[in-house]
């Protein structure tokens, strides 16, 4: 074989020249037959060397890179058939040859059918939906294809939706990854013995040809690539991958056909044998040498080298890892790194650099460089990984690559090859243009590899894994070292990142550390991480990088110009580059077993340290102003210690350095506490805000454990250790507070500003609780810290499932999405925490479920110390406190405003035992003492919380008191007990009742101290040191004997030496070194002078006086236990637990009592005493600053109260219309009716100037109005179940039920047959995008609106809304509004002269409605002077139309006819009062005047709307109140003279008459007449009901009703019987042929109802019931009337009574019967006959149509929107994949209409129309402007209406009541019907602009 392939590639002639290609090409299929054939013999030489030459010619790679490189001789070499042609040729060649002559598609099912499917492997690309459970994974990257998850078995799993960032691929069948039972039924485990064998000569031909084909590839690859001198552009290559897109996804398919063909392929790959063969360029052929060349230049070019054969090292053998290298930035003189000779290097021992490598400057002498610089490609599979990186990781490429994994021995063959090329990896990276891309596709493979432990292990041992990456990351952060600044600026050696570069700044490295992380997870390879030293050191180089990047330095004099944004690059680099390989390491350090690991990293940690400490020159004092937040050696070295002490039970002082090394260990992380609260003091304030963004993210839910939780467990461990007094002092110093700690009322600080100073003293009091008090690291069990974590969020605020889980600091590594303990989570919260269901204020924001600390929380373990700890913003702390306050309150323990609440803590690990020894150290009992004293004295900058500060202290040190003292401790003695020295002992407990008689202080001369003359005897002690102008360490004592106790610092500290040892006579002499940075000039500051004090108090005494100035009473405190003695034996008293001030006080003077005898006795002393008048109270700066505020506060509360007044009488007509307060008469809301009741005009009050008054001609008033289209009332069906919202291709939805489709087939059949204009008058429109006007109810002056409207023009705020388009909001309410409707002058509707009944006859009132009908409209007043008010009707008549679109207006046949107008105006009545109809429930049983009918602009509305028709007169011949009152001679010749009939009167919409006849009236129209034409058209009402029913029922029904109603015609009132009525109607309309038509189908079509009396009457009156209820609301907004509430059966008598229809003499005894309301104004019999003639005609020829017009729907349901399922995840299924209808893709943000359902692109450009987006194009189709969606992708629901739109929220929650917009958090999501509810009530009630408050305007571009 091998022979046959040398001989072809010498390129001989083919052996078949005869056969012309041509010819070749049209017998493929035989060709490969016959090749198959002869392969198949035994002796297959000459079949093999013809297939060669064959494929040699048809695979030849000169054709299509001539095109791709434009060379000139394309066309020649392309053959005519352009490049492509010759590509696909070569393919079908391929497809024909590996099928062996049959057809391809047989042949790939016959390969499908060996594929023993095992793994799913589906590989995705990023923005896939895919599945992770973390109850089946192992690996927490594990992720499932959505088929896989669905099919699998996951109820009650952990498990979560997301979207692919960088694409995966599924582990679905792969045990490594996750657990069998969460394989889905496809890939449960199969046993490859029931997969057949595959047959050899199946897949024999691939083997042969699938090698010259993936050569012939790589030949392409080769050739496109042009190594250009900055990198190829894109550009290039994207063209070369394009040409070769066929290529790839062939081999792509050929993964498809499963595990047979796979196992081929992967020969073929990894044969190195052929490789050699094919690739070696040694033959003769021109084509392959030049490829070869071209494969050496792009290598070298990589700065790789090529090994010559002779010295066969590939990356397999480099030594164990050192990490000197040979960096490209460093080395420029000698050009790329590829010619570092390489061979020398293979003697040296690897192991002697270690440690050596110090700075910049790296040497490139040990052999490691070989890892960076040597490639040797031994098979096509890693020539081809090098290609796919040297184009930046194609994804074509990438899903080839992928496809094969399920392969196993490929995935390991691959991931080597993937290693080997890891450096490669990392230069491209560096180098590319789109390293966003590239990283997610190299994150993409590598998953895939990495996740996997079993080859993770197999790689570390194989090929260096762990070396190869630590090596690559610190190669990768060395190209962008700088110079630290941090301390010596001039002289530090130290380099850190430098976080303003790209690499950093776009997280570039992220691909290569997730790995690492990845790596680290698994146990093995980490174990090797941890016992392999060099890599450890070479690990904390690299860490050292980071230690002090990003340095901060205090800006004194001017703002910082540039706010540099570095923060968050080098927060991320030392989160994901640090602290995430630590907790990964960590995390296998949980046992005895692996201490060592411990002792190890500890060991060169604290080396990396010293390193450091020595690199920038530090001694003893960190420079002043600056600080860095990173410190990523210090928190190694803490996180592992604390593991070390807590899981592996080592020694802590085994792992510890000496002092010295502590106390510089100490200095950096004390200096950051100091500086957040230099920072949150505003000292900062010049630095920017970015500073504070730092100090932020510090203590942030992600970082705090990362941060500054190790931070302040370090200094936990450093004061366990040190000498307590030098460790508070040092707090003190750094904080800038000594100076303030005298017992002087003035002092001089010469570091701190006096502003800042309160707000320090704080921050080092409240920095030393939490040292003190804090836990977490100090022996906390991993529940008890999750438990404090929880309580503390909770108390800060209510808060969501998932914001407790983000806020929660989580353990390990973030990537792995698994919390600590997640079960234990839900446990704990449900311990902790009540739910609060999602709560919805109608008309308020929605809520979201919220859990809430139950009460017992907040009695018992409420913790401000850990709420301070983990607060971001400082009003968090006050939010916890008012909290904790109103649970106080409501729970009656406590009244007033409490204190933090003191909490016992956990108890102390052995270990740091040593950590109390600072409560009782006599330099913080001097603190306290002189504090307390300060306090008391009312010196300044002193707070409250300062004192609670100080009395927490004292508890603690009362807590944690070492051993009970014994009583006879006067004789203790020894050097410690000099002459009154400060205090006696170093225990709390008895200097507590120490009493301090003189002290000596320094003061400025001026202070009021100066003045006294100091007692004779004084030996008092000096405070010195704590405020003269010097810093020390150390207090000072008078004894030169104290200088014995801090001989450890002195060892170390000159310059302290000469300090401490100096007596305190010198103390005023001594001369400021010259650290001090702030030092005013001698003579600027007031000269100091000594003064002694006398004090005569202890620390007992102070308290006791502090509660009575607390108290503000005189000897308040009265010894508890004088009355019950038990009380000392058991102090934890609830009593106490919760208070102020005065319980501190009384709780810690009885633990001091309960703890020592002599205290006790010295309280009941101090008691007795009757003490002194506490010193007058001085009113401090802050006090006044508060009475101050106080008076302010008195001050404006009067104001208020003036203008309230004022305001009352306008604000309470509001309240009225707001709040229904007012009695139901007043319909006109804001109207004053004066006090004669006969002519009150209505008053109206403007809310713009204020003025009430009439509404009047020349100044008419109006009422703010919002105009909308709406389509709700199209939306009604005629039945009560919603449709559903269609979740499979089965269902859809059509809208032809729908009111708005009825109507519109109805209007286009009557202008089929009748004559336009009249059809215009028998319907009515605007059941699709009639104008809905509502009114908040305010009025205000034309005229203000206008001038108002101006001010909104000219003010440059954006708005919510265009004024340009008239819209406004309500000056008084702010409710959104568009217009103004004029109101009508003229009186008040309830006292209407107008309204009294009078006695005509029917006959009267009818011709006098005629007469009125008839005169010439005009507006009232004298048409030839225009008025204000015509003008202002006018335009809002203007607007109204503009309102709605042209389409919905314009219905007739000729355009822009005035019937049009007409029509589109008594419409727009129609519309209104059907939806308020609506908006009460679709009945009128409530009566009442509803809040619809408060703010009802109704009545305005017909003013305008009748003063606008009565424009147009209706031909007097053509008004059908002739037709309806008076008899016409029948002329039977009529019939079709015309070309078309006039509409007949039974086919017209009664309703619609009704609104005609009112509004031709003149205004204000008389109750008598309006009663009248009710009256008349009920009847025609009623004729309609009879012929609809006679229409309904069967044939044998119709004749024995005509039978039995003719018998009763005769008898009296045989009008008003229904019977007689429905006979006679059957008869006449008998005469037209309406029912001779009807075959069997019209049968069938019809419920066989048996027709009971009773049935019947119902079907009368449900058809007569709408035209009831709107008149009903017509009447009562016209003349004021109320609606009598009623019992939904009796809806019908009712309203007719109230109508005037039933006569009043009318009894209800028995059943009642519609007809019984009939009064018919001429004979009933004449007026029936002659409506049904009209019919009668049009029948004869259109029976159908005729009978489908007399029955009219009248029956509709309220409108409602689709229902939804309960589930999202069914909608996202079938929706997240759904087509669009338009241009066929996948929308990428597809979304659905939830009116009708209709499935939409959101912002989709493929379906935009004359510049409108697809959703806003269908809001304006479906609901005139308003439209309802839903956002597939994000489970959000956006309004849009007309050109505006907001996000409305999502009516989907998860089981923890919250929204998860986006579905980022991807858990199964439910549908909350209470906001459905919600949603659905805006949309019907035309509410989204008033309770929508976030609108934007959408261009529209949705």
């Amino acid at each position: 074989m091998a022979a046959a392939a040398a001989a072809a590639v010498g390129g001989q002639q083919p052996s078949q020249p005869e056969l012309p290609a041509p010819g070749l090409a049209l017998d493929k299929a035989a060709t490969a037959a016959h090749l198959k054939a002869a392969l198949s013999r035994p002796d297959n030489r000459a079949g093999a060397e013809e297939l060669q030459a064959l494929l040699e010619r048809v695979l030849s790679a000169e054709r299509p890179l001539a095109a791709a490189a434009g060379g000139e001789d394309a066309a020649a070499a392309g053959g005519g058939g352009g490049p492509g042609a010759a590509e696909e040729e070569a393919l079908e060649w391929c497809k024909c040859l590996l099928a062996g002559g049959g057809g391809y598609d047989e042949f790939c099912a016959a390969v499908r059918a060996y594929d023993p499917a095992a793994l799913c492997g589906l590989v995705w690309t990023a923005n896939f939906v895919a599945y992770r459970c973390r109850t089946c994974g192992i690996s927490p990257c594990m992720s499932l294809c959505a088929e896989c998850f669905h099919q699998g078995d996951h109820t009650g799993h952990d498990f979560n939706m997301f979207r692919s960032q960088a694409g995966g691929a599924c582990d679905c069948g792969d045990s490594n990854v996750m657990r069998e039972s969460g394989f889905c039924k496809r890939h449960q485990i199969k046993s490859s013995s029931n997969i057949p064998c595959v047959p050899k000569d199946l897949l024999m031909m691939s083997e042969f040809v699938l090698p010259r084909f993936i050569f012939c590839l790589i030949q392409y690859l080769r050739e496109g690539y042009n190594e250009p001198a900055d990198g190829p552009s894109e550009k290039d290559l994207n063209k070369v991958l394009q040409l070769l897109e066929p290529q790839i996804s062939f081999l792509e398919d050929l993964t498809k056909m499963g595990g047979a063909m796979r196992s081929v392929l992967t020969q073929v790959l990894t044969n190195q044998q052929n490789y050699k063969d094919l690739t070696s360029g040694l033959g003769e052929n021109a084509c392959v040498k030049k490829s070869h060349e071209k494969y050496l230049i792009a290598l070298k070019s990589s700065g790789l080298t090529y090994p010559e054969d002779k010295l066969v090292y590939g990356v397999q053998e480099p030594s164990a890892g050192t990490s000197s290298l040979a960096v490209q930035g460093f080395v420029g003189a000698t050009g790329t790194l590829g010619q570092v000779d390489s061979s020398d290097e293979d003697d040296q021992d690897g192991s002697q650099g270690l440690g050596k490598r110090k700075r910049v400057k790296l040497s490139s002498g040990t052999k490691d460089q070989s890892i960076m610089d040597v490639l040797k490609h031994k098979s096509f599979l890693e020539e081809l990984l090098f290609w796919t990186i040297k184009y930046e990781f194609p994804q074509k490429m990438v899903t080839f690559l992928l496809n094969m994994l399920p392969d196993q021995e490929y995935k390991v063959a691959f991931t080597k090859t993937f290693v080997q090329h890891y450096a490669f990896i990392m230069k491209t990276l560096k180098k590319s243009h789109e390293s966003d891309t590239m990283s997610n596709r190299i994150v993409h493979i590598s998953v895939q590899l990495f996740s996997n432990e079993e080859l993770a292990r197999q790689v570390t041992e194989e090929c260096q894994l762990l070396d190869i990456m630590v090596t690559v990351l610190l190669y990768m952060m060395e190209s962008c070292l700088i110079k630290s600044e941090l301390q010596d600026e001039e002289n530090s050696l130290h380099v850190v990142v430098n976080c303003g570069e790209a690499l950093l700044k776009n997280n570039t490295y992220w691909p290569l550390v997730s790995d690492f992380i990845n790596i680290l997870s698994h146990q093995s390879v980490a174990k090797r991480f941890l016992e392999d030293h060099g890599l450890l050191v070479t690990w904390m180089n690299f860490v050292s990088f980071f230690q002090g990047m990003n340095l901060n330095k205090r800006e004194l004099n001017e703002h910082v110009e540039f706010e540099s944004q570095t923060y968050y690059a080098a927060f991320a680099a030392e989160l994901e580059a640090c602290a995430q390989p630590m907790w990964g390491l960590l995390s296998h350090c949980k046992v005895r077993e692996t201490q060592e690991y411990t002792r190890n990293v500890v060991r060169y940690c604290l080396e990396a340290l010293q390193d450091w400490f020595d690199a920038i020159n530090f001694v003893d004092e960190p420079a002043p102003n600056q600080v860095t937040f990173h410190l990523p050696l210090h928190r190694y070295y803490a996180m592992f210690l604390s593991k070390a002490v807590k899981c592996q039970e080592l020694d802590l002082d085994s792992v510890l350095p000496d002092q010295e090394m502590l106390m510089k260990l100490m200095i950096h992380p004390l200096q950051i506490q100091a500086s957040l609260a230099e920072i949150h003091s505003n000292m900062w304030v010049r630095n920017g805000l970015q500073i504070k963004g730092q100090a932020m993210t510090y203590v942030q839910s992600h970082f705090c454990n990362s941060m500054i939780d190790p931070d302040i467990y370090l200094l936990q461990v450093c004061a366990s250790r040190l000498d307590p007094d030098y460790f508070i002092s040092s707090v003190f110093e750094r904080f800038k507070v000594v100076d303030l700690l005298t017992m002087a009322s003035q002092h001089q600080n010469t570091v701190l500003d006096a502003e800042h100073e309160r707000s320090m003293l704080e921050g080092a009091l409240t920095f030393l609780v939490i040292l003190l008090s804090l836990r977490l690291h100090l022996g906390m069990s991993d529940d008890e810290i999750l438990r404090a974590e929880m309580v503390a969020q909770l108390c800060m605020n209510d808060r969501t499932h998932s914001s407790l889980l983000d806020l929660i600091p989580e353990n390990p590594n973030p990537k792995s999405g698994i919390i600590p303990g997640s079960y234990s989570f839900e446990s704990v919260l449900s311990a902790v925490a009540d739910f609060k269901a999602p709560v919805f204020e109608p008309g308020g924001s929605m809520q979201q479920g919220m859990y809430t600390p139950k009460a017992e929380v907040w009695d018992q373990e409420f913790d401000p110390v850990m709420v301070i700890l983990r607060t971001v913003y400082r009003r968090d702390v006050q939010s916890a406190m008012d909290r904790y306050t109103a649970f106080l309150k409501q729970s009656g323990k406590f009244p007033g405003n409490p204190w933090p609440p003191y909490k016992k803590r956990t108890s102390l690990h052995p270990s740091y035992k040593g950590l109390m020894r600072l409560l009782h150290c006599k330099t913080l009992h001097i603190v306290l003492f002189t504090l307390l004293y300060k306090i008391l004295m009312d010196h300044q900058n002193l707070s409250e919380h300062v004192l609670c500060m100080v009395l927490y202290l004292i508890e603690l040190g009362l807590e944690n008191s070492a051993e009970e003292e014994s009583d006879e401790e006067a004789s203790v003695g020894g050097p410690e007990r000099c002459h009154d020295s400060w205090f006696p002992g170093s225990n709390l407990v008895s200097n507590m009742r120490h009493f301090i008689n003189y002290v000596r202080v320094r003061v400025p001369e001026t202070a009021p101290e100066v003045k006294r003359d100091s007692p004779a005897s004084t030996s008092s002690d000096n405070l010195g040191s704590l405020q003269s102008s010097r810093r020390p360490k150390v207090l000072q004592r008078e004894n030169s004997g104290t200088a014995q106790v801090f001989s450890l610092v002195a060892e170390r500290r000159k310059k302290f030496q000469e300090i401490i040892n100096r007596s305190s006579s010198e103390a005023n002499q001594v001369v400021r070194p010259k650290t001090s940075s702030k030092w005013s000039a001698p003579g600027s500051a007031p000269q100091l002078t000594t003064a002694i004090l006398e004090i005569k108090e202890s620390i007992l005494s102070l308290l006791i006086k502090l509660h009575h100035k607390l108290s503000g009473k005189q000897n308040s405190y009265y010894p508890p236990w004088l009355d019950d003695i038990e009380i000392l034996i058991q102090p934890e008293i609830p009593k106490y637990s919760h208070g102020d001030g005065i319980t501190a006080v009384e709780r810690i003077l009885l633990k001091a009592a309960s703890q020592s005898r002599m205290n006790k006795r010295i309280i009941e002393e101090i008691c007795r005493k009757v003490t002194p008048p506490v010193p007058p109270k001085k009113v401090t700066a802050a006090e006044k600053k508060t009475l101050d505020k106080e008076e302010r506060r008195q001050k404006a509360r009067e104001r208020q109260q003036k203008l309230l007044a004022e305001f009352a009488s306008r604000q309470k007509s509001f309240m009225e219309t707001a709040m229904d307060v007012d009695s139901p008469e007043n319909d006109i809301p804001m109207e004053i009716t004066t006090a004669e009741p006969q002519v009150s005009e209505a008053v109206y009050d403007c809310v713009i100037c204020g003025q009430s008054g009439p509404s009047s001609e020349d100044r008419p008033t109006g009422l703010v109005v919002l105009l909308q289209a709406s389509s709700v009332l199209g939306q009604c069906r005629d039945n009560v179940e919603p449709k559903k919202l269609p979740i499979s291709e089965e269902e859809q939805i059509y809208p032809w039920d729908t009111c708005a489709a009825v109507h519109d087939v109805r209007l286009s059949l009557l202008q089929r047959y009748f004559k336009d204009s009249s059809c215009l008058l028998a319907v009515s429109i605007g059941w699709e995008g009639g104008v809905y006007v509502q009114t908040c109810g305010h009025t205000l002056h034309i005229d203000c609106h206008k001038s108002y409207m101006e001010s909104l023009r000219n003010d440059q705020v954006l708005q919510g809304f265009s004024v340009d388009k008239g819209e406004f909001t309500c000056p008084l309410c702010r409710q959104f509004a568009n217009s103004v409707l004029p109101c009508y002058p003229g009186s008040n509707v309830e006292n209407n002269p107008w309204q009294r009944p009078s006695n005509k006859s029917i006959q009267d009132l009818i011709k006098e409605v005629e007469e009125l009908q008839g005169r010439p409209g005009a507006f009232p007043v004298s048409i030839s002077s225009e008025t204000n008010l015509s003008k202002e009707m006018e335009s809002v008549m203007k607007d109204i139309k503009n309102t709605t679109q042209k389409k919905y207006r314009d219905y007739s046949k000729t355009p822009g006819s005035p019937d049009n107008d007409f029509l589109f105006m008594y419409s727009v009545a129609r519309t209104n009062l059907e939806l308020e109809l609506i908006h009460r429930g679709g009945n009128l049983c409530s009566g009442g005047a509803s809040t619809a009918g408060k703010r009802s602009c109704l009545n305005q509305l017909f003013h305008v709307l009748a003063l606008h028709m009565r424009l147009y007169s209706i031909d007097s011949e053509y008004n059908p109140w002739r037709k309806l009152t008076q008899l016409e001679e029948m002329n039977p010749q009529l019939g079709y003279e015309e070309q078309q009939p006039e509409v007949p009167i039974l086919y017209h919409d009664v309703t619609s008459l009704l609104l005609i006849q009112i509004l031709m009236m003149p205004q204000p129209l008389r109750k008598d007449h309006f009663t009248c034409i009710v009256k008349v058209l009920f009847t025609l009402l009623y004729t309609q009901a009879l012929a609809a029913l006679s229409v309904k029922c069967s044939e044998e029904d119709r004749s024995a009703w005509k039978h039995a109603g003719a018998l009763k015609k005769s008898t009296c009132d045989a009008e008003k019987s229904y019977e007689v009525l429905l006979s006679f109607v059957i008869s006449e309309l008998f005469k037209g042929k309406l029912y001779h038509e009807e075959g069997t189908q019209e049968c069938a079509m019809v419920n066989p109802i048996s027709w009971s009396p009773e049935s019947m009457e119902k079907c009368l009156q449900d058809f007569c019931l709408p035209f009831l209820r709107i008149t009903s609301l017509l009447q009562h907004h016209l003349f004021g009337e109320d609606l009598p509430g009623c019992q939904e059966e009796e809806e019908f008598s009712v309203l007719a009574s109230c109508l005037g229809l039933l006569p009043t003499f009318y009894q209800t005894e028995h059943p009642f019967i519609s007809a019984s309301c009939l009064d018919w104004p001429v004979p009933a019999f004449d007026i029936i006959t002659q409506w049904c003639f009209e019919i009668k005609s049009f029948t004869e020829r259109h029976a159908e149509q005729g009978k489908a017009l007399l029955i009219q729907e009248s029956k509709w349901k309220l409108p409602h929107l689709l229902q939804l399922p309960e589930n999202y995840n069914t909608i996202f299924q079938y929706y997240h994949r759904k087509t669009c209808s338009v241009c066929t893709k996948v929308p990428k943000d597809p979304a659905v209409c939830l009116v009708c359902g209709t499935f939409v692109c959101l912002k989709g450009l493929c379906c935009k129309q004359q510049s409108y987006c697809e959703c806003v194009l269908h809001s304006q189709n479906c609901g005139a402007g308003t439209g309802i969606f839903l956002l597939i992708n994000a489970s959000v629901i956006i309004i849009i209406r007309g050109h505006r739109f907001c996000l409305w929220g999502s009516v989907y929650l998860d089981a923890h009541g919250e929204e998860d917009r986006d579905l980022r958090r991807g858990k199964p999501l439910y549908i909350c019907k209470e906001r459905y509810k919600v949603l659905e009530q805006q949309w019907i009630s035309h509410t989204f602009d008033h309770i929508n408050k976030r609108w934007g305007p959408h261009y529209n571009g949705l």
